[in-house]
C-alpha cells in the first residue's frame, strides 16, 4: 500500500469522471476501515469516502495539502485512478 500511495505523489492530475474497477463479490471486498487507516497513516485527510460503482472513492488532501480524488479496487485496495491538484 505504501508504494501505491507514494506513486500518487508522482501522478499528474487528469480529468475524468469515474473509474472502471473490476467487479468482485461483496464478500471479497477489502475493508473500508483498513483503507481509511492506511491513507490516514500516510498523511491523507479524507473529506469524503464512498462506493462508486465497483470502486472505493475518496476525496480529500494528501500530506502536501493538495486536493485528491482517488479510486481504489474494492478487493485489492490498489489505486485504479487518481486526480491530484497541481
Amino acid at each position: 500500500m505504501r508504494i501505491l500511495l507514494i506513486t500518487l505523489c508522482l501522478l499528474p492530475m487528469t480529468a475524468f469522471a469515474s473509474a472502471e474497477c473490476a467487479v468482485h463479490p461483496k464478500e471479497e471486498w477489502g475493508s473500508e476501515d483498513t483503507l481509511k487507516q492506511a491513507l490516514t497513516e500516510e498523511g491523507y485527510t479524507i473529506k469524503k469516502f464512498k462506493v462508486d460503482g465497483n470502486c472505493y472513492e475518496i476525496y480529500g488532501r494528501n500530506k502536501q495539502g493538495k486536493k485528491v480524488e482517488i479510486y481504489f479496487d474494492t478487493k485489492t485496495l490498489e489505486i485504479v485512478k487518481a486526480e491530484i491538484e497541481k
